[in-house]
């Protein structure tokens, strides 16, 4: 076996490395996880899921004739998670889809309630208490030319947004 050279910086002396304790290195791995997880809890901050407005393959469903809406009427189309209502103003379709996490909100005496966290919506959508960013999505609703009425839940229009009647 051959010794190293005076003067040279090689790896396998003994001089070379320097002896830590195990509860040092159990220290210093303990701190550079906890670093490691602030910088990744830092990079994920904001990136919540971003619910579909319905998951459905065709975004475009027809909802029937105008004639099945009297005025005052409100349909709520659960399988597509839509609200659809007629008033003197025209037709509306509501997403029951809760703008924080996706969950699917009920219909209440004063708007909507999200069963998840607990956002409250008023009868419009319009976020009144809880964690949802903002209200929920009203949906494009238009008369096909065979004469029967159609919501896509692809395109979102703004709150208030009615189809004349």
């Amino acid at each position: 076996m051959t010794t190293p050279q005076e003067g040279c910086a090689c790896p396998l002396t003994n001089q070379a490395y320097k002896k830590i304790s195990r509860r040092d290195f159990l220290g210093l791995a303990a701190m550079w996880s906890c670093v490691a997880a602030w910088i990744l809890a830092a990079l994920g901050l904001g990136k919540f899921p971003k619910p579909a407005l319905l998951p459905d393959v065709s975004r475009v469903f027809k909802i029937g004739r105008p004639e099945d809406f009297p005025v005052g009427t409100v349909k709520i189309i659960e399988d597509k998670k839509v609200m659809v209502q007629r008033d003197e103003g025209g037709f509306s379709a509501i997403s029951l889809i809760c703008t924080h996490l996706g969950c699917i909100v009920s219909k209440t005496e004063k708007g909507f309630a999200c069963p998840c966290h607990g956002s409250k919506f008023d009868e419009k959508g319009n976020v009144v208490g809880g964690p949802a960013p903002k209200a929920l999505n009203w949906l494009e609703i238009s008369q096909l030319p065979n004469g029967k009425l159609a919501v896509n839940a692809g395109k979102s229009v703004p709150v208030g947004t009615k189809l004349a009647a």
